[in-house]
């Protein structure tokens, strides 16, 4: 699907943000380990939570859907089955890294599979620690999926260090410990995402600057009755688009603020984003806000590598802001993206250079010579099939002279499968 956009003289509205996708995701696995029916309320219509959603029901889960509402009876840790064909999780590592782990606990035999994305990316990480646990992962070139994972001996409870900053990783440790009679302990010294540690209540403690967060058979898994927040990772792209299009106002109600996953909000109020938060509530163990943003004077801005965990999915959009912002901004230590559903600091650069940016692409980022009154003609960008980049690409296209495309602009689906409307919607 190709994508035409029109340049933006002004953008108003209210956006209801799609539902979180990590967060929707993490409902639905845990479900299945609570033992007992929980309904769990605005959760996804994205790919990635529905793929996760069908292999919890592979496993043993019992799931109703009413609209947006899901309902799921858990099997707990004990009722957990064999899977009778392949768990495919489409185009979600989260499910694919989470589901290893619970494979793991269990001690089931299971085969894990994706499509051609999550399958060009590498499960090392996930693989080494799970076979130090006691499991036997089979893996296409000794690294990607499909995994075939299986365990012929007692789990094996294990103190790990992360060697980089990551929640799929983390929670795919702690979730096979939750089955080990012993505590497996996960230390952390640069934070990521703590969505796990808040929804199953783990036990947390903070030694020499580091978090060690322990899961064991003696957790208890807690029902997951709550409603997930919007998105945040959704609504960076409204949060730029409001900075950058001229005579614009969005209201975007009911939005994430998890503080690690919500650098961004700082990155963008540092730059001199106009941005106010209203209404802050929890949703569950989640804090959550209704947020206004309006066209704003950004200055430019360094990125160091300590912030890149907590921004990790919102540097496209955030490239986008930094070429409408005074001066030169760079991006380091960012060299995980290279990683992702495609190369994303390539296809960051390749979205750049279409309308004739000045910067300069580094292994680990990138360097933007930014203007507020930057601007280009007609250009065609690829997404390289990355909801990400074609997203960041339409926000872009709103600042050019004249209508811009975007390719294999479908992918969009995966993470905010209204995007598209939303998009019309502030525009008319």
């Amino acid at each position: 699907m190709i994508k035409t956009i029109l340049p933006a003289t002004s953008l108003k509205g209210v956006i209801s943000l799609p539902p979180d996708k990590s967060i929707s995701q993490r409902a639905a696995i845990f479900s299945l380990l609570h033992e007992g029916i929980s309904e769990i309320r605005n959760y996804s219509q994205a790919e990635d939570p529905q793929s996760a959603l069908s292999c919890v029901e592979q496993l043993g889960a019992e799931v109703e859907q009413d609209g947006n509402t899901i309902r799921i009876k858990g099997t707990g840790r004990n009722g957990i089955k064999n899977p009778v064909k392949d768990l495919d999780c489409g185009n979600s590592g989260t499910a694919m890294r989470l589901l290893s782990g619970v494979v793991v606990g269990v001690g089931i035999q299971a085969r894990l599979c994706g499509d051609e994305s999550l399958s060009s990316r590498t499960m090392t990480r996930i693989i080494e620690p799970l076979e130090a646990m006691g499991a036997h992962v089979s893996a296409r070139n000794s690294k990607t999926a499909p995994l075939l994972i299986s365990r012929s001996e007692a789990l094996k409870p294990m103190d790990f260090e992360l060697p980089i900053p990551s929640a799929q990783l983390k929670s795919c440790i702690l979730l096979a410990g939750l089955f080990g009679e012993e505590e497996t302990k996960v230390v952390e010294k640069i934070p990521s995402r703590d969505h796990t540690e808040r929804l199953l209540g783990l036990s947390i403690e903070e030694e020499n600057g580091a978090k060690i967060i322990s899961s064991s058979l003696q957790d208890t898994i807690p029902n997951q009755s709550y409603t997930i927040p919007g998105d945040f990772s959704a609504a960076a792209f409204w949060l730029v688009a409001g900075c950058i299009v001229p005579n614009s106002e969005i209201r975007l109600q009911g939005m994430g603020l998890n503080p690690t996953r919500n650098a961004l909000l700082g990155i963008l109020q540092e730059m001199g984003a106009d941005i106010t938060i209203e209404n802050e509530r929890m949703e569950g163990t989640e804090p959550v806000g209704d947020v206004v943003v309006r066209t704003s004077d950004l200055k430019a801005t360094e990125i160091p590598k300590h912030k890149i965990p907590n921004c990790i999915d919102e540097l496209p959009i955030l490239a986008v802001a930094m070429l409408f912002a005074e001066g030169t901004s760079e991006i380091s230590g960012a060299e995980e993206l290279r990683h992702k559903e495609t190369d994303r600091i390539m296809a960051i650069a390749e979205m750049l250079k279409v309308v004739g940016a000045n910067f300069k692409e580094k292994e680990d980022g990138l360097i933007i010579q930014g203007d507020p009154e930057f601007t280009f003609n007609s250009a065609t960008f690829k997404s390289f099939h990355d909801h990400r980049i074609a997203m960041a690409s339409a926000i872009l296209a709103l600042k050019g002279n004249s209508g811009s495309q975007t390719l294999d602009a479908e992918c969009a689906a995966v993470s905010y499968p209204g995007f598209w409307d939303d998009l019309k919607a502030l525009q008319y």
